[in-house]
């Protein structure tokens, strides 16, 4: 029903504020009596073959929600009751942001891609925290944090550890994230001196809690075999729990969308299926590289159930969905859980 009558009238409309009202009808439903039993039925499925054990938490299935779209807590029970393992929540910042410029959202419906600048909006990691003290729901829940856009990357560690001593009562995993395309300069925090320095100071402060939690990093798609090789010498130096591969990528290869209205909205973060095949080709390439003990989420481009399992099959340990959530709505959470029960 999404795809063939809901999607068609959601596709005419701006995509920031079809996000919004699709939000707000979602918790709007999730009031009415039998929702949760209702949507629990057509999207929760249960079976100890689809769980997944990792750093010491239990994932009920390996599909969960990318950061992005659930940026500020806001419909944690919602999401949890539409099949989901678990939820990443961000990108978070010590304070509330607006982003950047409208308009910052766009469909690429020839390519099933979509390209973001957003710029980090949200209302801050206070404001999350919050919220997810007053959550029903016990699914897992990732922390997804990040820099104030006016914070200059010298003192960018300030910000990572604010929010991260701010989140770690109400979330179960954090991720470190200094891909997005949509900060200034903050991508050159991916280089490896001021990552390792970041990320080494995150474990520091991480190894003074009463108990750790699991830290990842998330890369962009853009990295080069060497900044790649470099990102494997951090992860195992700082002790990273995992890595989440990939980001949004700055790459406008390939696509079917007329280079005229792709320069028309200019600079952003793609994803989609034009990112399938790179972030696949770097999760293998971690897996290839990485022990056993650093854990990959893979994320880019899962359009399809069988998408999925090829980045399961090329070494994730669990996946996650954004834009393929958008295109295809939760059926295509059910549909990979499905596809890995009939394995």
């Amino acid at each position: 029903m999404y795809k063939s009558l809901l999607r068609p009238l959601l596709f005419k409309l701006d995509p920031e504020k079809v996000h919004y009202l699709t939000t707000d009808a979602l918790r709007t439903v999730y009031k009415l009596p039998l929702a949760q039993t209702i949507s629990n039925s057509m999207f929760g499925m249960h079976s100890p073959k689809l769980r997944r054990e990792l750093f010491g938490l239990d994932f009920p299935n390996p599909v969960g929600l990318a950061a992005g779209f659930d940026k500020d807590a806001k419909l944690i029970d919602e999401l949890a009751n539409l099949g989901f393992g678990f939820i990443e929540i961000g990108t978070l910042t010590p304070k509330g942001q607006e982003g950047n410029p409208k308009p910052r959202l766009f469909r690429l419906p020839e390519d099933q891609a979509i390209i973001n600048r957003m710029g980090f909006n949200n209302e801050g990691v206070e404001a999350a925290v919050a919220r997810l003290r007053t959550r029903q729901s016990n699914i897992i829940v990732g922390g997804n944090i990040g820099k104030n856009k006016v914070t200059p990357n010298e003192e960018a560690l300030n910000d990572y550890l604010y929010c991260f001593k701010a989140l770690y009562d109400v979330v179960d995993y954090f991720v470190v994230n200094v891909s997005s395309p949509n900060t200034p300069d903050l991508r050159a925090l991916q280089e490896k001196e001021p990552l390792q320095q970041l990320l080494l100071a995150l474990q520091e402060q991480n190894s003074k809690m009463p108990k750790p939690k699991p830290l990842l990093l998330k890369i962009a798609p853009d990295l080069n075999e060497p900044q790649l090789n470099d990102i494997i010498e951090i992860a195992k130096e700082a002790n990273l729990s995992g890595i989440i591969a990939t980001n949004t990528t700055i790459s406008r290869d390939g696509l079917h969308t007329p280079s005229q209205k792709v320069q028309d909205i200019g600079a952003g973060g793609l994803s989609g299926k034009p990112l399938t095949k790179r972030s696949t080709e770097i999760i293998r390439y971690l897996r290839q590289h990485l022990p056993a003990t650093i854990k990959l989420i893979g994320v880019g481009g899962i359009m399809t159930a069988e998408d999925a399992l090829e980045k399961l099959d090329a070494g994730a340990d669990l996946v996650q969905l954004y834009t393929g959530f958008i295109y295809e709505g939760p059926a295509l959470i059910t549909q990979i859980n499905k596809k890995l029960l009939a394995r």
